[in-house]
């Protein structure tokens, strides 16, 4: 087993076998596991909002879906990972103000980072292949680069596995 890399929030990092990366309190936020199967690159964002263009100024492309994912992906790209073959598995964007069933709430970040998120890696032609989003608690997710696995973790929940 290699090293845990943490992974703030509004940060993103890469790494390869046999390291992991990890990052912690994902309320409204979103968990992007990115990884290759065949190089075992693996790249995590943790993204507090869904849209960089809304905001003037902006330094850090971590914060956002749609930079955040573009700068994984380049970052994983750049280190030998083959573009045509990572996959995204996504965790988080909960409620964590008790607004579900009002959608005209501006506290619904959760669902609006979950729409963003699954727009954007659509638009990057990066399939989905696992997700456990939404609901109405947080979560601390690990990324494997050993085999892809995303190990979540919530308090009083089972951990899970996809």
């Amino acid at each position: 087993m290699g090293e845990i890399i943490k992974v703030a929030m509004g940060d993103l990092k890469i790494c390869s076998y046999p390291d992991s990366l990890t990052t912690l309190g994902l309320g409204s936020c979103i968990g992007i596991a990115l990884y290759d199967k065949s190089t075992r690159i693996t790249g995590l964002a943790h993204i507090m909002l869904p849209d960089s263009t809304k905001i003037t100024r902006n330094q850090n492309k971590a914060k956002f879906a749609d930079s955040g994912i573009e700068e994984v992906l380049r970052l994983m790209v750049e280190k030998g990972a083959n573009r045509n073959k990572i996959v995204a598995k996504i965790a988080g964007g909960a409620d964590m103000f008790g607004f579900v069933n009002d959608s005209k709430s501006v506290f619904r970040v959760g669902a609006s980072n979950i729409v963003a998120v699954k727009e954007n890696l659509k638009k990057q032609n990066i399939p989905i292949v696992a997700e456990d989003v939404g609901e109405n608690y947080g979560r601390t997710v690990t990324i494997r680069s050993e085999d892809g696995m995303l190990v979540i973790k919530s308090v009083g929940k089972p951990l899970k596995e996809i």
